[in-house]
């Protein structure tokens, strides 16, 4: 064992064989890690230079964490069966004298299992080295090995491995020094794509999630309506974390938006290309490309359906698709789905009051149609249509369902025949809410009504929604 350059098992009265080629690779090592961008690219260059500058049988990359050393990447990857063995598992400090003195005395190592002249060494040969490593190269068939130390902002990150198998000189002080040249032009080229990837991190996700951030969403949104393709975009938010932040306390207020976080993450794990981030608050987004919406929306009710929330919290959720929308911006984009999502939101809210013990009386519930959808149909805009989703949307909001339809019947069409859908609005069916929907008509058209299964219904309201039809009908001519 020695410190730096030199090395236990060299021998330095051996002619180097440092050459212009070795400098060169040493330069185009310097080059090529300064172009990579992430950590498993410079792992991955490393360990090729070094298998061409130090003339290795195999050379690797390890990281070292608690005295616990892994190999992250061997080039070539090995052919035989027992080399995989060892390169897949890890091993301790405390089993291997040589690591333990590389990170105690950031100390390069040299083993051998023959002399210069390739005399073979018995164990415990001190011109052997280190015994633990002398006897791996015997398994592998090796007649040298050396390890350096990757030192990275002051602490030992990990090792830079080597061998040479039979019919190559062993290794010796210039090819230990070549190495640490390298093993330090690696190791500022994993503290500089560290740096890029915290400055990153910094930049683009959510400190309190871990999700993306706005200004992430924004680009993710643009660059999906570049694409071409169907664009979708979900908006969320959270039912109840008010209540768990005045009853809990805010850092279990923290916990439930981390929980909202990894349902987000596993939706954008099951539609690959999504991105899922945290506007701000308690709102959330899932942004997709190329996704038809009922995929979408077929993904995000399972997901929640599997993964409910703590302390009786939930997520509302609206989702706005270019199939539906069309040609828009981004912003419009978000808006229409923030919109979708303010609809789920006030329907739930309505459903747990729908839950709440009956008092209503079927009378009462009529008039609160009569007075919802008169209005509705007031405010609409002229023309047949715009009046009957009005007044469906308001109907279906007054009873605490979900979605709704506008159709209309084929002039001349047969009873069996089914309308054709014109218009639909609302929001989907929330999993496990008893729901359903009614039907009532005037002429050709059709309207369809969601209703909560909690509703005050009958037939008082069932005339009243009839009455409300005729007058969006007859009224707009």
């Amino acid at each position: 064992m020695t410190r730096r350059s030199t090395a236990e098992g060299t021998r330095t009265d051996q002619e180097s064989d440092a050459s212009f080629g070795g400098v060169r690779g040493l330069a185009v090592a310097a080059h090529r890690l300064d172009r990579c961008r992430t950590l498993e690219d410079v792992v991955q260059v490393t360990a090729a230079i070094a298998f061409e500058v130090l003339d290795a049988r195999g050379a690797g990359v390890c990281r070292i964490e608690q005295d616990t050393c892994r190999v992250l990447v061997v080039e070539p990857s090995p052919s035989d069966a027992r080399t995989r063995r060892l390169v897949s598992g890890s091993y301790r400090a405390d089993d291997r004298p040589a690591l333990r003195t590389l990170i105690r005395d950031r100390a390069s190592w040299v083993a051998h299992t023959v002399t210069s002249d390739g005399t073979p060494l018995l164990p415990g040969d001190p011109e052997a080295g280190d015994e633990v490593e002398s006897a791996m190269l015997r398994d592998i068939g090796a007649v040298s090995g050396m390890a350096v130390p990757l030192v990275v902002n002051g602490a030992v990150w990990g090792q830079l491995l080597a061998t040479r198998a039979q019919g190559r000189p062993i290794f010796h002080v210039d090819d230990v020094a070549r190495a640490e040249v390298l093993a330090a032009l690696a190791a500022g080229a994993i503290a500089r794509v560290d740096l890029e990837a915290q400055v990153r991190h910094l930049v683009a996700d959510d400190p309190l999630t871990g999700l993306a951030n706005r200004r992430v969403a924004d680009t993710s949104a643009e660059a999906a309506l570049e694409s071409g393709t169907e664009t979708c975009i979900v908006m969320c938010d959270v039912d109840g974390l008010k209540r768990v932040n005045d009853q809990l306390g805010h850092e279990t207020g923290d916990d439930l938006l981390r929980s909202v976080a990894d349902v987000l993450r596993r939706a954008a794990d099951a539609l690959p290309g999504a991105t899922a981030a945290r506007i701000g608050g308690d709102e959330f987004c899932l942004i997709t490309v190329g996704r038809r919406r009922a995929e979408v929306a077929e993904v995000m009710a399972a997901t929640i359906a599997e993964f409910p929330l703590p302390h009786g919290a939930a997520i509302s959720y609206g989702l706005a698709s270019t199939a539906v929308a069309g040609a828009v911006s981004a912003r419009q984009l978000f808006r229409q789905a923030d919109m979708a999502q303010y609809r789920a939101k006030r329907a739930r809210a309505r459903a747990r009051r729908a839950a709440a013990p009956a008092t209503a009386d079927p009378a009462v519930t009529a008039e609160r149609v009569v007075v919802a959808g008169s209005a509705a149909i007031v405010a609409a805009q002229s023309g047949i249509v715009p009046r009957l989703c009005a007044l469906a949307a308001a109907a279906t909001e007054t009873l605490g369902g979900s979605g709704w339809a506008v159709l209309m019947r084929r002039p001349g069409a047969p009873d069996d025949e089914p309308a054709s859908a014109v218009a639909r609005g609302g929001g989907p069916a929330e999993v496990g809410a008893e729901s359903f929907t009614t039907v009532v008509g005037h002429g050709p058209w059709v309207v369809e009504v969601g209703v909560s299964g909690t509703a005050a219904t009958g037939e008082v309201v069932d005339t009243s929604l009839d009455a409300l039809v005729a007058v969006a009908v007859l009224g707009a001519g």
